[in-house]
């Protein structure tokens, strides 16, 4: 497949996407699923090239709203697997299948910082952890100014951890 080919793919695949986030979701939700796409899209082997777009499009959904508990009806938005399947006419294993290779893909988990929403990235319960000599400790166990390093890191969307060095006596 050509590059203009795959572009191609990629225009129509963020076009079903935005529509079901604009109709069931939200904008954090097509963002979300844009930049995932667009990620796909840089892969070697781009992998919405084979099989139909629909099933893609479901799969990108169901990728960025498992890590983000969008199936989980104290969340909102939420929509059903059910009825996110009826939307895009697809079948439930299908969907879960290929969403789970995108996942493996890409690495993605619950509070991975780059497709989470900003109401998950605020309630990570990994905001208030760091990595000390391979071991994760309570923020608020280190010296204040530690504290700050961190929390000035990660807003400039970088992380940090700390390894302490020992004197021979």
């Amino acid at each position: 497949m050509t590059k203009e080919q795959v572009k191609e793919k990629e225009k129509q695949l963020l076009e079903i996407t935005g529509t079901f986030c604009a109709q069931k979701l939200n904008d954090e939700y097509f963002a979300l699923c844009e930049k995932l796409i667009k990620k796909m899209g840089r892969k070697r082997d781009v992998p919405f090239t084979r099989g139909k777009l629909e099933i893609w499009a479901a799969a990108v959904v169901h990728a960025i709203g498992s890590i983000n508990f969008l199936f989980d009806r104290s969340f909102e938005p939420y929509i059903s697997s059910k009825e996110m399947n009826e939307y895009f006419r697809t079948k439930g294993t299908t969907v879960s299948n290929k969403a789970r290779a995108i996942k493996d893909m890409f690495d993605l988990w619950y509070y991975s910082p780059e497709f989470s929403t900003g109401a998950m990235q605020e309630n990570s319960p990994f905001n208030n952890m760091v990595m000390v000599d391979g071991m994760i400790l309570p923020l608020n166990n280190l010296p204040e100014n530690m504290q700050q390093m961190v929390l000035r890191a990660r807003a400039e969307g970088k992380d940090i951890e700390f390894t302490t060095e020992y004197e021979d006596q």
